[in-house]
């Protein structure tokens, strides 16, 4: 079993598309473990708020078959893959560690570079694994996030059942 470490995002009804996202990967990968939810401005467009979490359980899939059910899971749910990068999405899904893997594999940078440079990211992984070492630098995600400057980007905790 390798683990698995996603970040989970929606600003289109993001409290049911966040709530439908968690059941879907809940049935295929089973148990998880999950961050709070929070919320943040949108970052790079002017959008509606964002809800975000991370989620994190283990896999017996390769990169690349976990990578594919994403994507297909992100289709399912209303992803347009045409709009810009920086867009309103109903749900977005990104892998940011798997395993020890490192560096380029499947079209993926792993771990994830979105780790250090957005709080939306950063903060539910220190809450949720903060002990596990993120590799390139050889510091805990809790430490990362201590010397994180959180006067960039603004967010905060809600209360939403999962």
């Amino acid at each position: 079993m390798t683990l698995l470490v996603l970040s989970l995002g929606s600003n289109v009804e993001p409290k049911v598309n966040i709530q439908l996202a968690v059941k879907a990967l809940r049935r295929k990968f089973g148990e998880l473990s999950l961050s709070r939810v929070f919320e943040s401005e949108a970052v790079g467009f002017e959008g509606n708020n964002f809800l975000n979490l991370v989620a994190s359980g283990e896999s017996e899939s390769s990169l690349e078959d976990v990578q594919n059910s994403l994507k297909m899971l992100e289709d399912d749910m209303g992803r347009e893959r045409d709009k810009p990068k920086f867009s309103d999405r109903p749900i977005d899904i990104d892998i940011l560690l798997f395993g020890d893997s490192t560096g380029e594999e499947c079209g993926l940078s792993l771990p994830r570079a979105e780790i250090l440079s957005s709080a939306f990211v950063l903060r539910p992984l220190a809450e949720l694994h903060p002990k596990l070492k993120y590799s390139p630098l050889n510091l805990c995600f809790d430490e990362l996030w201590d010397v994180f400057d959180k006067t960039q980007q603004k967010l905060w905790p809600i209360d939403l059942s999962l």
